[in-house]
């Protein structure tokens, strides 16, 4: 589950770019100054030109400037886009005819299986499809405070090998990063 935080950041970043893509683009296709809109207040601008127009219409004459401009655009748009990818994607095929595999439900499967392990505060696991073959599998665990890791690290391991049976065709490669919780006292003021 993502956070609200996280998705008010994503939409207001998304929002912001959008907003600075359509100006710029805007500027770029029909050549208006912005400095001509500017307020009277706005520091640095010499001569009220922001942008020179004879270079901009220099450059509109070349040859690759259109071409260039469409196509750092669509690489830009693409990117940004990528950025909001979410959802459960394609499903993962297995070995047994017809089996698939989810790989949101193999992350909260092993989520589960991870803070089910005494002296596991909570865990968080994440599935990223590298390739048709290969999947890596971040395992983030928090430890509950007076744990040493190295009483935990074996039934960790052992919870990453179930993950690497289940999904059986694929080549699994598992990323574990212990965090320890705190334990002092909170403040309260």
């Amino acid at each position: 589950m993502r956070h609200p935080r996280t998705l008010v950041n994503r939409f207001a970043l998304g929002a912001t770019g959008l907003a600075l893509l359509a100006a710029g683009g805007l500027c770029v296709v029909t050549g208006t100054a912005p400095a001509r809109r500017l307020p009277s207040w706005w520091p640095g601008v010499p001569d009220g030109v922001l942008l020179d127009p004879d270079r901009l219409d220099r450059l509109r004459g070349e040859g690759w400037w259109l071409p260039a401009a469409v196509a750092l655009t669509a690489v830009f748009t693409c990117w940004f886009l990528a950025r909001f990818r979410s959802g459960p994607g394609r499903p993962l095929p297995l070995a047994a005819p017809g089996a698939t595999l989810r790989a949101g439900a193999l992350a909260e499967a092993l989520t589960r299986r991870a803070a089910a392990v005494p002296g596991v505060a909570r865990g968080r696991a994440r599935i990223v499809a590298r390739s048709r073959r290969r999947l890596e599998v971040r395992l983030r665990v928090w430890l509950a405070p007076g744990t040493a890791p190295d009483e935990v690290l074996p039934a960790l391991c052992a919870v990453a090998a179930e993950a690497e049976e289940s999904a059986a065709p694929y080549t699994v490669h598992t990323r574990l990063r212990l965090s320890a919780t705190s334990h002092r006292t909170p403040h309260v003021r």
